[in-house]
């Protein structure tokens, strides 16, 4: 069943959104070489702390961190630990805060020093596929409209999209229907109406589409281990163009 938030609702999903924002905004500053992904999972918890939340990851199904980092090849939900970030990486950052009950969910992937012209495009990709969803996220519309334009814009470019893993509603539960795949013909699935919060995350990849999980139980990989990038915001749909609720908002 799809929940369509009240305006008290979205009220407070601005609020869980905009913390998520702020949290991954500073993790992103914070990626370099020599950079321990334990080092950045430690340093959002304390962020989110500051700010009266909590990880909506931590614990959920076992998980044991506070984000998900992942670096190159991987695509999502990689474990933070001991792993020095390096020059020339990508690296997909993924954050979910929980507030006063309601859950702000965005992911970002930041190129570490990279020059290859083929990465920096390929990390294009994915963020102009996010906005091309968004723009789609219109009261009136089809579900499928959103993942038809993320597929649309990452093949265009001579990418895949990641089949296996979706985006999501999100609300209080940090997965809810309707789930969103990253890919389909436009004008199918349910009718976007007002109020309806969604998890939009492209995962695109260099090479095939195909991915598999490790053996800690969570880290994906691209099967052929080609690099993989992750973007995502939650949205609100309302009478006109979506609101993304997940941005810091004013400096």
């Amino acid at each position: 069943m799809i929940v369509i938030k009240t305006p008290e609702d979205l009220a407070r999903m601005r609020v869980s959104g905009r913390l998520a924002a702020e949290v991954i905004e500073e993790l992103a500053r914070r990626v370099g070489p020599g950079v321990t992904t334990k080092e950045l999972d430690d340093l959002a918890r304390e962020l989110m702390a500051q700010r009266g939340g909590r990880s909506a990851f931590f614990g959920y199904r076992g998980y044991p961190g506070q984000t998900c980092i992942s670096i190159n090849d991987e695509v999502v939900h990689g474990i933070p630990g001991p792993r020095r970030i390096r020059l020339g990486d990508i690296v997909s950052l993924d954050v979910g805060v929980v507030y006063e009950g309601y859950v702000g969910d965005t992911a970002t992937t930041v190129m570490v020093g990279v020059s290859d012209p083929e990465v920096v495009q390929l990390v294009s990709t994915g963020r102009r596929a996010l906005e091309a969803a968004i723009g789609m996220a219109v009261a009136g519309g089809r579900l499928s409209d959103i993942s038809h334009a993320i597929e649309s814009t990452a093949r265009a470019a001579g990418y895949s999209v990641v089949r296996d893993f979706v985006g999501h509603g999100v609300g209080k539960a940090m997965h809810e229907d309707p789930q969103i795949p990253n890919f389909g013909p436009p004008g199918r699935g349910p009718r976007l109406k007002p109020g309806m919060t969604l998890a939009i995350e492209p995962m695109i990849n260099r090479g095939g589409h195909e991915v598999e999980v490790m053996d800690d139980g969570w880290t994906v990989r691209t099967r052929d281990r080609s690099l993989s990038v992750h973007f995502e915001h939650t949205i609100a749909v309302g009478e006109g163009a979506a609101e993304v609720l997940t941005w810091p908002g004013p400096k």
